[in-house]
């Protein structure tokens, strides 16, 4: 199917079934998008690897940016039940992020962006993409392209926050891989606090093993500092990158 730009359109009206603590609760498209500018990205599944790796944290990373250029929300949709999106939630710690369990792809198919994953076991699925959404009407889409697999070049937080604002220094994604008790761990956390840098932290024998640690870094030490994706090092070398 040729999945459609839908600039310039209002979102699909529907209602999404919602669990919210012990009870069910009925949200409207309006509930979401009425009154408000809104970013949602959409995705294939919650706990599948690019979506949980990528996707839904980097756009949590970077909510105070989007909310610095006007956002109110940031959504994410995926055709998911409620409980599915709650747990996915809790799991990746995204307390910024609005979960918007479309689980029959009623939204999905409204937009013209179900598509059939049957042939990996996902029966009908959203398409990835993300927009831009200002009072109920789309003002921006990037829509991955059609290709086999599951193609993740446009939809990022990234790419959605440059077309905010093209001048925006976006921050680095950053983590830390430390163990309870060490001094320069601590010293590599605080100047990353320091330099408003926010980052996610793993602890050893925790939340990873000394043999994870070498196959990623090549070191047995810690800490162990990557930005971007780019292996920085040390505390030592976490001060010179910042020139101190």
């Amino acid at each position: 199917m040729k999945l459609e730009d839908k600039t310039g359109q209002k979102v699909p009206q529907v209602t999404f079934k919602v669990r919210n603590g012990h009870l069910w609760e009925e949200k409207t498209s309006d509930d979401y998008f009425k009154g408000k500018k809104v970013v949602l990205f959409a995705l294939p599944g919650a706990f599948t690897p690019t979506c949980s790796s990528t996707h839904l944290p980097r756009y949590n990373e970077l909510y105070q940016s989007f909310k610095k250029n006007g956002v109110d929300d940031i959504v994410c949709l995926s055709v998911n039940d409620s409980f599915v999106m709650n747990s996915w939630k809790e799991n990746q710690g995204a307390e910024n992020i609005t979960m918007l369990p479309d689980g029959n792809g009623e939204f999905s198919k409204g937009l013209g962006f179900l598509v059939d994953k049957a042939a990996i076991g996902f029966g009908e699925r959203s398409w990835r993409y993300s927009m831009l959404v200002n009072d109920g009407v789309i003002e921006k889409m990037f829509i991955e392209e059609e290709t086999p697999g599951d193609p993740f070049t446009v939809s990022n937080a990234e790419t959605m926050l440059s077309f905010l604002n093209s001048k925006e220094e976006i921050p680095p994604s950053v983590t830390v891989y430390s163990r309870e008790g060490c001094e320069f761990c601590y010293g590599a956390k605080e100047l990353l606090k320091e330099k408003g840098v926010a980052f996610e932290e793993h602890t050893l024998n925790k939340d990873y093993t000394i043999k994870t640690l070498v196959a990623i870094s090549g070191e047995t030490k810690v800490p162990q500092v990557f930005m971007n994706g780019k292996r920085i090092g040390g505390f030592e070398n976490l001060k010179n990158h910042f020139n101190l």
